[in-house]
């Protein structure tokens, strides 16, 4: 009777107008010997009301599921409960869920356990409750534990009491009727997202019928096609195809990189197409009539930033590119080709997790589509001869040099400028470039074909993107 009794008061639930809180009942609980019946069948009592407390609020909880309620709403009806914040996240913190007080919503997440992206800090956050300065601090951490592992976790951020075992164990209560939510929306969601991914590529390809058609099949999907649109390709560096990754934890890693993508263009446009595929996420954002490319790239960019959260989508880096906007479901293949380009060119020229809108590609375009990388090679070497190399610590700069005398039209003083060389300096520097590489500051075609062994000397890689249309 006194480890039963123990048990339960450690456990029991405290609710407001509740007959029995757990510090009525001291722990470890001393039965003296010569308790008599009476007493203990009052002390019974507590401890079955107690338990028939915690019973009902399990169900309170399990009913919301039940009857529909997302998320969100069971976020709602803990927060009730334990008169606190109440925070869902997934496995790496990103916050799916959230009730309380909007106040204190905003200060919890303005506390050292958020990074700056809005994510909270799951690999340093020890499961149980945590108390920090300044104390609003104050929180409660517990694992939802699904069918297939660690499904997220559940937070709750007290301002005004120290958090308690009870409020631990309500908690847990509360992940194992979350599992089942997030069991129960993954299941909805894989079936939507087949339905989607299945118009998304046809979009993409040009078979989604007209654009009434179009707009009418996307808003049945939640999704909202508008009058200008830009595509965005996100595409993760390291090419499946080649990794020596299990495939179990390639498909885990693809899925956490297209969550971390629908989540973060959801909360900028709930209703924007945005969808992952096999290495890559599309989304079709929206554009406001005359949106600068300065503004789009900007928006990419902190769209990138944000999926990129230490332990987020971003485990693996990704480049992204960015098509030129369309007005018309009909110019999506097209668009789609352009951000497909503009991410692979940008990884060659820019290196891993580039950020590149089509119109900056200029000549790269035509020279990504060479598919012989050793061609090209070959080229530099024919072009630029002993300068093809860095075995000669003076050969950078050399180059340097002819890229910036080539950029400014030979103008000797601006180049000067540029280098911070003397006017003579330059001038012995040009007769040098030309005893190694001819008279190109009198023969166009050389300095045509010089110029463009500089872009291809450029590039990283040298080869085409690594797919021409989206897969599963």
């Amino acid at each position: 009777m006194e480890n039963v009794a123990n048990d339960l008061a450690g456990t029991g639930i405290d609710l407001p107008g509740a007959a029995l809180a757990a510090g009525d009942l001291p722990i470890p609980l001393e039965i003296p010997d010569n308790l008599d019946h009476g007493a203990l069948r009052e002390l019974a009592g507590q401890l079955a009301a107690a338990l028939c407390r915690e019973d009902e609020v399990h169900r309170s909880l399990l009913s919301t599921v039940v009857a529909g309620g997302s998320l969100a709403d069971l976020c709602q009806a803990l927060a009730g409960l334990m008169e606190t914040v109440v925070m869902i996240t997934t496995t790496d913190g990103r916050v799916i869920a959230e009730a309380g007080a909007q106040d204190e919503i905003d200060e919890a997440s303005a506390s050292p356990a958020f990074d700056p992206t809005g994510r909270f800090l799951v690999e340093r956050e020890l499961v149980g409750e945590r108390t920090g300065e300044p104390d609003w601090v104050r929180r409660a951490t517990v694992r939802i534990v699904g069918g297939s592992g660690v499904e997220g976790r559940i937070v709750a951020f007290a301002r005004e009491r120290a958090l308690s075992r009870n409020d631990i164990h309500l908690l847990e209560r509360a992940a194992t009727v979350a599992a089942l939510a997030i069991a129960r929306e993954q299941a909805v969601t894989a079936v939507e997202s087949k339905y989607r991914a299945e118009f998304l590529r046809d979009a993409l390809a040009g078979r989604a019928g007209s654009s009434a058609e179009a707009i009418a099949h996307a808003d049945s999907l939640g999704w909202t096609l508008t009058d200008k649109m830009v595509v965005v390709v996100a595409e993760t560096d390291e090419d499946d195809t080649l990794t020596q990754r299990d495939g179990e934890e390639v498909r885990a890693l693809q899925q956490r990189f297209a969550r971390a993508w629908v989540r973060a263009v959801g909360i900028r446009e709930r209703r924007a197409p945005v969808m992952g595929f096999s290495q890559e996420v599309v989304a079709l954002l929206p554009l406001a009539p005359d949106t600068p490319t300065e503004r789009i790239m900007a928006v990419v960019a902190d769209l990138a930033r944000v999926v990129r959260g230490d332990g987020g989508g971003g485990r693996r880096t990704f480049s992204t590119g960015v098509s030129r906007p369309v007005t018309d479901i009909a110019g999506l293949p097209t668009a789609y080709a352009e951000a497909l380009r503009a991410a692979a060119v940008g990884r060659q020229k820019h290196g891993s997790g580039a950020i590149t809108h089509f119109d900056e590609l200029g000549i790269y375009r035509l020279l990504s589509l060479v598919p012989d990388s050793e061609e090209l090679r070959q080229f530099v070497t024919d072009a630029l001869g002993e300068l093809a190399t860095d075995d000669n610590p003076e050969n950078a700069g050399l180059r340097t040099t002819l890229s910036v005398l080539i950029d400014t039209n030979l103008n000797v003083a601006e180049a000067s400028r540029l280098l911070f060389f003397h006017y003579n300096t330059l001038r012995y520097r040009i007769a040098k470039l030309e005893r190694l590489l001819g008279p190109f500051t009198t023969d166009p075609q050389l300095r045509l074909t010089l110029a463009l062994a500089l872009k291809v000397l450029e590039m990283r890689g040298l080869t085409q993107s690594r797919r021409s249309g989206p897969r599963d």
